[in-house]
């Protein structure tokens, strides 16, 4: 995270409307500034990285499951690109297929957070990732996030 702005500039690249909508609901009730650009496919979101004039955000929260370029096709793309390479990358999915799982880890996502079923879980794992990220440099010991997890 930029530490010289005092917002949190958020990427969520997500196909689903009400997740959208519930995404930025639950940032709105948290203790952080944040700035938050919604695009509704991969392509879009590697089209608005790639520009030259993009401003890198602090943080993208990846849908896996999108039409055009579906979540890992987008992480492997950023990857690929040395501007992008140290990019938070946190994948959203309902699903948890432990291969796929490790492949995302492979292929560089920072962590995989799986989509609660309710507003509330989703607000408490949204919060812990974004303290996650603040404190980047400072902490990297788990990878799967999801509610109602002890650790």
């Amino acid at each position: 995270m930029n530490t010289t702005k005092n917002y949190i500039s958020i990427f969520l690249a997500d196909d689903d409307d009400d997740d959208c909508f519930l995404f930025r609901k639950a940032l709105s009730e948290l203790p952080f500034i944040t700035n938050l650009t919604i695009v509704g496919d991969g392509e879009k979101l590697i089209t608005r990285l790639m520009k030259k004039d993009c401003v890198v955000p602090d943080v993208v929260f990846l849908d896996l499951n999108m039409p055009r370029k579906n979540g890992n096709e987008c992480l492997v793309e950023i990857r690929r690109n040395l501007t992008l390479v140290s990019l938070p990358i946190i994948i959203l999915s309902t699903s948890f297929e432990i291969d796929e799982v490790k492949m995302l880890y492979n292929n560089g996502a920072l962590y995989y957070m799986r989509k609660p079923y309710g507003f509330f879980d989703l607000q408490r794992i949204v919060h812990e990732a974004l303290n996650l990220i603040k404190n980047i440099n400072q902490i990297k010991n788990r990878f799967l996030l999801q509610a109602g997890a002890t650790y």
